[in-house]
């Protein structure tokens, strides 16, 4: 199978693309090294890309909100999915710096949708995000619930990938999933996370920002289980059948949650990453921010029945080879 990936630099997008090449297919990669956080560290995930897959990945370097530049760059290349991850991420980002998001969330992500309806595609797989969930009290989310309310500008462009998603599957029959990450961490991951600063400052003996006073608790996922679900959503594209999909919509268009199915508080999580590192915490205690929520919790039985997700890696393991992995890469 040959397979698009946008955001192929990117934590989720290389660690995909690794897992295609693995199992034969042929990937064609896109990203455009937003320095956004390390770019030294995008360019070492595809260097690690490109040696496993040899002569069958190709990488781009271009912006996918540039519609014309994205035409150029594919035109005479093929391919027959998409899994789409590229995208500004962030929420606190998203307060100062609101256009980026509009750029590579809404403009890109409507390139994207159009590139698969010229190419007519046999499935697009996006990313979608937990953060549409806002300031809903009902946990565990399901794709069920209403996600009217977003806290944050990022939350906000990430419904309306949905929203577009949906109207694209209908008009053109579009095979489309979307995928609700729910904090993904592990090797390779993002320096903006809080999995990744906290053992950075840990390592450093620098003090850690906890908010809400540490009572926060999220829904860790390890970037292992994260690529099983995205590849086995890829390999089984909705139906246009008219029945109901996992998100309530009747056409070729899913919606689902991919979590560990657990929330661990925050303040356990800076406790196993005070254990893998061997040194205690400096904990600076501050408020809650603007636009984010106190807890996510991922409903995952949608994507479980319909896909067979089932994520095998406990924080109590994730965390510690996520701290070895740092230690490794920057020689500490």
């Amino acid at each position: 199978m040959d397979v698009l990936v946008t955001g192929a630099a990117g934590f989720i997008g290389a660690a995909v693309a690794e897992v295609l090449l693995q199992r034969g297919d042929r990937v064609l990669g896109i990203d455009n090294f937003d320095p956004y956080y390390s770019t030294s560290l995008k360019e070492a995930r595809c260097q690690r890309v490109s040696v496993i897959g040899a002569d069958r990945f190709e990488l781009i370097r271009q912006d996918f909100a540039d519609m014309a530049g994205l035409e150029q760059a594919l035109a005479g290349r093929s391919f027959d999915r998409i899994v789409h991850l590229g995208a500004q991420p962030g929420v606190r980002y998203s307060l100062t710096h609101p256009h980026a998001y509009s750029r590579s969330n809404l403009v890109g992500h409507l390139n994207i949708l159009e590139i698969a309806r010229a190419r007519e595609v046999e499935h697009l797989v996006y990313a979608s995000s937990s953060s549409v969930y806002g300031g809903n009290a009902k946990l565990p989310f399901a794709v069920e619930d209403r996600v009217d309310h977003p806290l944050s500008l990022y939350a906000a462009t990430k419904k309306a990938d949905e929203l577009m998603s949906e109207t694209y599957a209908h008009l053109f029959r579009l095979p489309v999933t979307g995928l609700r990450f729910f904090t993904v961490y592990g090797p390779w991951g993002r320096p903006d996370m809080m999995v990744w600063r906290f053992t950075e400052r840990v390592l450093r003996d620098e003090p850690i920002p906890v908010y809400n006073g540490g009572e926060m608790m999220r829904d860790f996922t390890y970037i292992d289980d994260i690529v099983a679900g995205v590849i086995n959503c890829l390999d089984a594209p909705p139906a246009d059948d008219g029945t109901a999909k996992a998100g309530g919509s009747t056409k070729p268009h899913a919606l689902y949650n991919i979590g560990n199915n657990r929330s661990e508080p925050v303040m356990k999580m800076i406790g196993l990453i005070e254990e893998a590192c061997g040194r205690r915490a400096q904990l600076d205690l501050l408020p809650m921010q603007p636009g984010d929520v106190t807890q996510t919790h991922a409903d995952i039985t949608a994507i479980s029945r319909d896909h067979g997700f089932a994520p095998t890696t406990p924080v109590e393991i994730g965390v510690p080879n996520f701290v070895n992995w740092y230690r490794a890469f920057y020689g500490i």
